[in-house]
């Protein structure tokens, strides 16, 4: 199955596809309820506590909701960690593309980056994307993987969310062999060469972003 996450961020920072795609489930975070109907879009799940909009707005959602996820303004997770909580405790197996996670507060996105190393998502991090205008983001555990280009984007960028032991990367623009990477690092602005890169790491979770200027 596959889930289409919509937080509150900018549209005209969304994928300029993505609403074409063929989405199975929508899920509108907050604002991004909102954005979804206004897409003329299913809501076949709202969340939040829908704070950002207007009584006439929220009344909009409610209706259009085939089910809503009320939270409390003051709460311990943010929206968008309980929309993941719902949806992976519904469809384990889902693949989910979460836009509208970008481009606005530094807290918001540093919260929605670091969502793959949270140990109730570490089971799912190969499933979830977060993806905007300019990038796409995907999470990798322990292990040797195949990297394929999207046709689009032009850079490759290994972010190390957490120490990484022999990180080992090969058929791109810049490589490294068996390095120890202590600390968080992002190895940003390298390229590919082929169709596909390849890394290798023994410990640790990696972000890989796909960018474009």
């Amino acid at each position: 199955m596959n889930i289409l996450l919509v937080a509150g961020g900018d549209p005209q920072l969304w994928p300029v596809d993505i609403m074409s795609q063929p989405f199975d489930f929508f899920v509108g975070i907050d604002r991004g309820a909102l954005f979804l109907v206004q897409q003329k879009k299913e809501l076949n799940l709202a969340v939040g506590d829908f704070d950002s909009l207007t009584l006439a707005e929220k009344e909009l959602v409610i209706q259009k909701a085939d089910e809503v996820l009320t939270a409390a303004a003051e709460k311990d997770d943010t929206d968008t960690q309980l929309a993941l909580v719902s949806v992976f405790s519904k469809y384990p197996k889902a693949k989910v593309t979460l836009i509208g996670a970008s481009g606005g507060r530094l807290d918001h996105l540093l919260a929605n980056i670091w969502l793959g190393v949270e140990p109730r998502f570490v089971p799912f991090m190969q499933q979830i994307t977060l993806c905007d205008r300019q990038n796409s983001l995907s999470y990798l555990p322990a292990g040797k993987h195949v990297v394929k280009k999207i046709p689009t984007m032009k850079y490759l960028a290994y972010c190390c969310l957490t120490p990484v032991s022999k990180l080992t990367l090969a058929k791109s623009k810049y490589t490294l062999d068996e390095v120890d990477v202590l600390q968080p690092t992002s190895y940003a602005s390298n390229e590919f060469v082929t169709e596909v890169a390849e890394i290798c790491f023994t410990s640790g979770i990696i972000a890989v972003i796909q960018s474009r200027d």
